[in-house]
């Protein structure tokens, strides 16, 4: 009996080494979550794909154009964006295109603007371009939409400036038009949309609205948020700038352009002295994670935290920076005020502004967009 049992053994061990074993492989990419970050290839969404894929997310980017060199650094933003990261040519008024990007996408980061100019006939088309992205998340049924608005969106009204601005606070749409501020408008309506598109449909939006951003670029193309600080520097006038920022492309998200009166009194040797908000361009990357993944978010968040007086932004740069050209007299004149407690609350934190302005400077001189003065 134990002879049998023994040859029996025998026989299935044979068996067995007669048998390849069966290795199954598995897609890497299959194990890991997907997120679709639109308009990847600009200011704030460059910095938010590189956070992503630095938490291990495959990351589906849309850019108008694949082939333009503008969008080469994504493909470097980290030593797995080659493998996981997925370009996609959209239109955000084709909702097609728009709905293959966001397809198999666990959350979605909507960042992009539908058109590059600021004039009354674009407020329709970013609206549609935003319910495009709405509709394809439902239809992609993601967990959590978060929707990069502005703080353009949150403070341009008659009474701004004799109130405190919080979440609770919007721009007046028909002030926006009658004084022809369509950026304004534009940020204003298109947040309405995703966040009542949402409520009535069962989609989980969150909307941030970041102040007047700064930080160093990953982006070869030069945005407007970074152009107010560099003028300054270079010693251009306030006023040249507002002349020239209504069209360029990568229109600013600070308080600068969205002021009612939409300029800064004066000559570069006298300014209005008001209040800026700037937060930095990583700090807002972090942001936008963390109301996707907490999910304890919901409804608005104001980002800016830096507040400070023109005079005292000016002396802070003379200190740091002295060799540089700046204004010598201020006006004292009345400014916004805003709140983002509702996102500390959240645990998000933020770098000081003598960080943000030093490493944007830096970077500035590096690139030879300033002078090493």
């Amino acid at each position: 009996m134990s002879g049998r049992t023994k040859l029996a053994g025998s026989h299935l061990a044979s068996a067995k080494s007669c048998v390849a074993p069966i290795i199954i492989r598995m897609d890497p990419a299959a194990e890991k979550k997907r997120m679709c970050v639109t308009g990847a290839g600009g200011f704030i969404a460059s910095w938010l794909v590189k956070l992503l894929l630095s938490k291990g997310y495959v990351v589906h980017g849309t850019i108008r154009d694949p082939t333009d060199p503008k969008n080469a650094h994504l493909k470097e933003l980290h030593p797995t964006a080659t493998e996981n990261l997925h370009l996609f040519k959209v239109d955000l008024l084709d909702y097609e295109s728009v709905a293959s990007a966001i397809e198999g996408c666990e959350g979605v980061f909507h960042l992009a603007s539908p058109v590059p100019s600021i004039r009354v006939d674009v407020i329709e088309p970013a609206v549609t371009g935003t319910l495009n992205v709405l509709k394809a998340c439902s239809e992609a049924k993601v967990q959590r939409l978060v929707v990069v608005s502005s703080v353009a969106a949150v403070v341009v009204s008659p009474d701004a400036m004799d109130k405190i601005s919080d979440e609770g606070a919007w721009s007046d749409a028909e002030y926006c038009r009658k004084t022809e501020n369509w950026y304004c408008l534009s940020k204003t309506l298109a947040e309405h949309e995703a966040l009542n598109y949402g409520e009535k449909h069962g989609l989980d939006v969150v909307t941030v609205c970041p102040a007047y951003v700064i930080g160093p670029l990953l982006q070869p193309t030069l945005n407007a948020s970074s152009m107010v600080l560099i003028n300054m520097l270079n010693g251009l006038s306030s006023i040249l700038f507002f002349c020239t920022i209504r069209t360029l492309e990568d229109i600013t998200h600070g308080l600068i352009l969205c002021s009612p009166h939409r300029h800064v009194a004066g000559t570069h040797n006298s300014m209005d002295n008001i209040l800026y908000y700037f937060v930095d361009v990583r700090d807002v990357a972090d942001a936008l994670f963390l109301v996707y993944e907490k999910p304890e978010a919901s409804g608005r968040y104001i980002c800016g935290p830096c507040e400070v007086k023109l005079s005292d932004l000016i002396h802070m740069l003379r200190s740091l920076y002295p060799n540089y050209k700046y204004p010598e007299k201020f006006t004292e004149a009345k400014g916004f005020t805003l709140h983002s407690e509702k996102l500390e609350k959240l645990g998000w934190r933020y770098r000081t502004l003598k960080e943000s302005l030093i490493d944007s400077i830096e970077f500035y001189r590096n690139a030879g967009l300033i002078d090493n003065a």
